[in-house]
């Protein structure tokens, strides 16, 4: 059920949503769609699960900093950007944590098509709820997986609003509708995946 609303709430927010039962399907779908671009990816474990550097450097000269290709510049001036977000509510807000910037920045700006895709398991009911889970649930899970020296980190339990500096929730970026001028796709996986 939340998976339909979101999708509702996306697609009257002016989103191109696709929603897929499995993970294996949405991958099946952006290998078939992506060919001969240039793509960046966020550090996401979203899209470790499924792979998708693995296929889409196939036919496509995909940068991700996770397999050892530039993640900054060249992922900034990559035609098509492929992230997740930390949290999505049931209202369609799109609720990302970042400590560089660049995956932030990125999902607002310079590229032909920016393409999220979410798992079930980051979808909450409100926009509160979903700020709450991206502090609270990814931000310590992503400092833990990254070995940060910080309070959330060593317990994996919830913020701290810790000032180390370590710390990798430096900004939140809110996305309630897409950018002007940047073609925006959301696919929705009924499936829990990543953080």
């Amino acid at each position: 059920m939340q998976l339909k609303l979101a999708q509702r709430a996306l697609q009257q927010s002016g989103y191109s949503v696709q929603s897929f039962a499995t993970a294996t399907e949405a991958a099946d779908y952006l290998v078939d769609t992506l060919q001969n671009k240039t793509i960046g990816f966020g550090g996401s474990m979203t899209l470790e699960s499924m792979n998708l550097w693995e296929r889409l450097r196939i036919h496509n000269t995909v940068f991700s900093h996770l397999h050892g290709f530039p993640a900054g510049p060249e992922a900034a001036g990559a035609q098509i950007y492929i992230s997740s977000v930390n949290a999505l509510s049931e209202e369609g807000e799109m609720v990302l944590i970042d400590g560089d910037g660049n995956r932030a920045s990125a999902v607002l700006f310079g590229h032909e098509k920016v393409i999220f895709v979410i798992g079930r398991n980051k979808i909450s009911a409100s926009y509160e709820e979903a700020v709450w889970r991206a502090k609270n649930v990814a931000g310590p899970l992503n400092a833990r997986r990254k070995r940060k020296n910080t309070p959330c980190a060593l317990k994996a339990d919830h913020c701290y609003d810790c000032k180390s500096p370590e710390r990798i929730c430096r900004a939140m970026v809110t996305l309630w509708r897409p950018m002007s001028g940047m073609d925006t796709e959301v696919l929705l996986i009924d499936e829990d995946l990543g953080f």
